[in-house]
């Protein structure tokens, strides 16, 4: 494939109550292509009032009334073959609430959890005038610091779940002469200290040229059922053991500015959920691509 699609977005996700999860996939349909790779740096705005709880959503932040998340991410990629694609990436994350607390901490930050992963290409064949190829990821992501997720209403604005994650996923994308593409990709997340599994999905159509790269997205998560519920029967004030769900959506753009070089920009917003905050939040970086 071109060299000119190995643009590198990361969109990173907001605060889950406690439950930091990436709410787009860190993988595209895309490959680098052997010796390619990239390397950006991106900054994202979050912020919540409005909290998804079961059974219905509620228009205040328990204890806290809003939530606001920053983060800065590196995220880098490279080529090892034409075929075979590595991933890796790293968020720094401060999350603050906006009420008077009731004298809980009212701010956490830190490294949150490293990821890294394989993508690989099994087949691909011609559809048409388009090309239709089949990927598939193994991964995992484990914290990166000593950040605190423990019992307690304060961590309602921890920066992670210390959990260490391993996931796989299935990816189909298609891609036209024009530029236009469709991708869909699906897998499962096998999680540990009583974070519940979860099935993970992610859809996406755009374009991608010499001079733009555009995408819309949509991200689902649909967590186990061993998972509790916020303020229900068996939740024991651990925020890390719910059950997270979401429906989120969201855009991405990428401009080249000069060789090798190019901006990054996005914007996204949960449209359901279950135990999450109703976030929205926008992002920009610049990324490296060589």
């Amino acid at each position: 494939m071109q060299h000119s699609y190995s643009f590198s977005l990361l969109l990173v996700a907001g605060l889950f109550l406690g439950t930091q999860a990436r709410a787009q996939s860190l993988v595209s349909g895309f490959m680098v292509g052997k010796g390619h790779g990239s390397v950006s740096f991106t900054g994202t705005a979050e912020s919540y009032k409005s909290v998804y709880l079961v059974p219905e959503k509620v228009s205040e932040v328990p204890i806290f009334k809003q939530i606001k998340v920053s983060s800065v991410s590196v995220y880098a990629n490279y080529g090892i073959s034409d075929n075979i694609e590595a991933v890796v990436s790293l968020p720094y994350i401060r999350s603050e609430g906006q009420g008077n607390g009731q004298g809980f901490t009212n701010s956490r930050s830190g490294f949150q959890d490293i990821s890294g992963l394989l993508k690989f290409k099994v087949f691909s064949t011609p559809v048409g005038n388009n090309v239709l190829d089949l990927l598939g990821v193994v991964g995992v992501s484990t914290p990166a610091s000593s950040y605190e997720s423990n019992k307690g209403l304060e961590y309602i604005i921890a920066i992670g779940n210390r959990a260490t994650k391993y996931n796989t996923l299935g990816i189909a994308h298609l891609k036209t002469p024009s530029g236009v593409f469709f991708t869909g990709q699906a897998g499962y997340s096998l999680r540990t200290q009583r974070v519940p599994n979860a099935f993970i999905a992610d859809a996406k159509v755009g374009y991608a040229g010499l001079k733009l790269y555009a995408e819309a997205w949509a991200s689902f998560q649909r967590s186990s059922r061993a998972g509790t519920d916020i303020l229900q029967p068996g939740f024991d004030l651990f925020f890390p053991a719910t059950r997270v769900n979401y429906s989120r959506i969201g855009i991405s753009l990428f401009r080249p500015i000069a060789k090798g070089f190019g901006v990054v920009l996005g914007g996204s917003q949960y449209v359901s959920g279950r135990n999450l905050g109703k976030s929205s939040g926008i992002s920009a970086g610049v990324s490296y691509n060589y």
